[in-house]
């Protein structure tokens, strides 16, 4: 898969989370998520339980609190819809603060924010515990379609290049003394923008013959092949299996 790259995302540990072989964290996560997204929505300790299921993956992994809440952010645009569907759902009202606002909407906003909380939650852990490149095998190791695996390993490869292009073009422009001031300033930017789309597909060109020159042929070879053993598989769905126990719980009570 070539050479690894390091994300903002990711936290550099050496904690039993860490060790874990890519493609049981995928799976774990996943199945967490199925799990959480199957709670009922009036079980609502339920989804306190899951939080506190993460808090200690967060614990075990030693990734702090602040951490995880700061790229918890990235949601605020799920929160901001949430927030509206009390007043734009129909049924029955009740007053809140003098506020009329709907039953079925406070239960929507409610579920939103839990569910879609707690699958963020459950991505960000993942992410901050697994580098790129071990996500990518994990994804191969899984069967995903190998094109799929290739568009999102050379989608990955080719944003740094584009991102790195950009902020040479952006010294370029301020060591000429240019600033982005109002509306006179988008010609050059859009001019940039041309430029940065020419020099982005001639490279892609450039890269791609390079591929078939060294015998490219649609398939990426496997270098690193990662398996599991059975204590891995169990430690890694510890965390599923928990949750699950919290789900069935929370149908039956």
């Amino acid at each position: 898969m070539g050479a690894g790259h390091a994300h903002k995302l990711y936290r550099h540990g050496h904690s039993p989370v860490h060790a874990l072989p890519p493609h049981t964290k995928l799976a774990a996560v996943f199945a967490f998520v199925l799990v959480v997204v199957s709670t009922p929505r009036e079980a609502m300790w339920a989804f306190g339980l899951y939080a506190l299921l993460l808090a200690t993956v967060a614990y075990a992994a030693r990734v702090p609190a602040g951490f995880v809440l700061k790229r918890l952010l990235i949601e605020v645009p799920f929160v901001a819809f949430a927030v509206l569907m009390p007043f734009v759902a129909q049924g029955e009202r009740v007053d809140v603060l003098g506020l009329s606002l709907s039953v079925n909407g406070l239960w929507g906003a409610w579920n939103v924010l839990a569910k879609g909380t707690l699958g963020v939650a459950a991505s960000v852990l993942l992410a901050s515990t697994t580098e790129l490149r071990e996500l990518l095998l994990g994804l191969q190791r899984l069967r995903l379609p190998p094109l799929l695996v290739q568009i999102a390993s050379f989608m990955i490869r080719y944003g740094d290049v584009i991102t790195d292009e950009m902020r040479r073009m952006r010294i370029a422009r301020e060591s000429r003394g240019f600033e982005a001031r109002g509306v006179r300033s988008w010609g050059v930017l859009a001019k940039s923008a041309g430029a940065l789309f020419i020099r982005s597909y001639e490279r892609g060109e450039r890269v791609h013959l390079a591929m078939v020159s060294r015998g490219y042929a649609g398939s990426m070879p496997v270098i690193d092949e990662v398996t599991a053993s059975r204590a891995q598989w169990s430690y890694a769905f510890a965390l599923p299996c928990a949750a699950l126990v919290v789900c069935l719980l929370g149908w039956t009570l």
